[in-house]
């Protein structure tokens, strides 16, 4: 069975607070578009990523708002801009990078929050059924590409009726496999 595999560009959740200290008090975000996780969307408003070394500008924020602030980057971003990332599932940032955050009306110094996220399929019940996993099962995922396919080991899945079936990487590993605009996956044992 295969199913869409997503490259998931650096990004940032915010919390309401920080969302009000980086824009504005009483700010509410823009929806730019829906992503592929349904109540999940992109967002028009932008900031910056600072780190030691430099910044990265014009960093999308994804909604809607989130319990803890989270920076989502590539190692190659991380490294790039002086920080360091653990590997990570999203929301899993105790003791994580540190940064700041900058945006028209504000800034917000991240002490943890900065992770790459670690490669994962989100499927419903019924998906994983199918595929033969569980919620949590470490997986191996093959990708086929013009010159470039790969076999993505490590991949953890996860498990809800609130999530649609993809898996998501990063833009470092979406390079190395040569991915274009609409790749397909599928578990190898």
């Amino acid at each position: 069975m295969n199913f869409l595999v997503e490259t998931s560009a650096r990004h940032v959740h915010v919390t309401e607070a920080d969302l009000e200290t980086l824009f504005g008090k009483g700010y509410q975000l823009t929806k730019k578009k829906d992503l592929s996780q349904p109540g999940q969307f992109a967002c028009e408003e932008r900031v910056t990523v600072v780190g030691p070394k430099k910044e990265l500008a014009g960093v999308s924020i994804l909604g809607p708002c989130r319990k803890a602030t989270q920076i989502e980057l590539s190692l190659t971003d991380a490294r790039s801009i002086g920080i360091t990332a653990p590997v990570r599932e999203s929301g899993d940032i105790a003791g994580s990078g540190a940064c700041k955050l900058v945006g028209p009306c504000g800034e917000v110094e991240v002490k943890e929050g900065v992770i790459a996220a670690k490669r994962h399929i989100h499927a419903t019940p019924a998906d994983a059924e199918k595929l033969g996993v569980q919620n949590g099962d470490i997986v191996s995922v093959k990708i086929d590409t013009d010159g470039r396919s790969l076999v993505f080991g490590d991949v953890v899945v996860r498990v809800s009726d609130s999530y649609a079936l993809a898996m998501h990487i990063d833009t470092d590993e979406s390079n190395a496999a040569g991915c274009g605009r609409e790749v397909y996956g599928e578990i190898v044992k």
